[in-house]
């Protein structure tokens, strides 16, 4: 059996505060490149690899069973999303060259089981990475969150925070489309500009230069806010609450505010949840897994014809995913953050 070079990228130990680079270790192992007989697992050469905020809470000891995914192990392989291609299959449903979404792990090829596969792959006249973005987790995270949840009707308010990452820029174009008014906060001023002249939002603003969070929304939503897609928690969250209106709805899609607290921040507005009889609900993408087939009918079209505008940033081979990665939690990335393994 052929054995091949296999570069890794492993948790060094469990992460406490924000993480580094050096919790990570590249590490260069070989592989054999075959399924052990009457297996039903797949061997597949990784293509594309996903570097999401969620992955932070899998480095830490205390398991989430609520989560849906299992922690990560010291000295093993981190698990993510990535694009795969077959290299040989123990399931019939797979072939050899097939390309395939899947739970995979960060290393140049996996055995993984064939339970771990979303989806195969069967449009491929729009780049592959757009799998584990717009066409992937993060796009009907947002589409999910956004139509199920958040309701939109036409002209209502709606501000995203964390509005160039992954998901936000993704749903404030949703939200555009449905005919809302819409606002998005970033870290950046070339973040904001990106929202306003590329992304067609109507208003965005650095939040890094606001003292007064409240004030700046009561500014931009003098009538209030009816749909806040919650990415970021703590202080956000609180500024936000009072400025809700009546029946407003708050998806909440991430804390990314929090992930690296020892002691996560408070939120004193809450009693606003019953003055404005606000619906708050937390969700998880895996909940929506049956509305794929919708999803991607709804959105490939968007895709191919350009009405929306998609933003990848793309690093390239696995010696580089570790900073990739923790870039997520300094705002080092615009949009989606991808790592491209290489040689295809």
């Amino acid at each position: 059996m052929a054995e091949v070079r296999n570069k890794q990228v492993v948790l060094k130990n469990y992460v406490v505060g924000f993480p580094k680079e050096s919790d990570m270790n590249i590490v260069v192992g070989t592989i054999t490149l075959n399924v052990p007989q009457g297996s039903s697992d797949m061997l597949v050469k990784n293509l594309y690899l996903s570097c999401d905020p969620y992955m932070r809470l899998l480095m830490t000891k205390e398991e989430n069973p609520s989560l849906g995914v299992v922690t990560y192990t010291p000295h093993s392989p981190l698990t993510g999303h990535g694009v795969s291609q077959v290299v040989e299959s123990g399931n019939p449903d797979y072939e050899k060259g097939d390309l395939v979404y899947a739970m995979t792990k960060w290393e140049e090829y996996s055995l993984i089981p064939s339970s771990q596969i979303r989806f195969k792959i069967e449009h491929t006249d729009v780049p592959l990475s757009y799998y584990i973005g717009i066409l992937g987790m993060p796009g009907i995270t947002a589409y999910t969150g956004f139509f199920e949840l958040g309701s939109p009707k036409k002209r209502e308010n709606v501000y995203v925070s964390a509005a160039s990452g992954a998901v936000g820029h993704l749903v404030g174009q949703f939200a555009k489309l449905s005919g809302c008014y819409v606002v998005g906060s970033a870290g950046s001023k070339e973040k904001v500009d990106l929202l306003k002249n590329k992304l067609g939002f109507d208003e965005a603003f650095n939040y890094k230069e606001e003292q007064d969070l409240n004030a700046i929304l009561k500014r931009y939503f003098p009538e209030g806010i009816d749909i806040y897609f919650e990415n970021v928690g703590g202080k956000a969250l609180d500024a936000v609450l009072p400025n809700m209106r009546l029946h407003g709805r708050i998806p909440v899609c991430g804390m990314v505010s929090q992930y690296n607290l020892a002691q996560p921040e408070g939120v004193t507005n809450l009693a606003h949840l019953i003055f404005k009889r606000v619906k708050m609900e937390g969700f998880i993408v895996t909940d929506f897994c049956h509305l794929f087939p919708k999803f991607l009918e709804f959105v490939l079209p968007l895709v191919r014809e350009g009405k929306v505008v998609y933003l990848e940033d793309i690093v390239e081979g696995l010696e580089n995913a570790p900073a990739a990665l923790v870039g997520l939690f300094n705002g080092r990335n615009v949009g989606k953050q991808v790592v491209d393994v290489g040689h295809h």
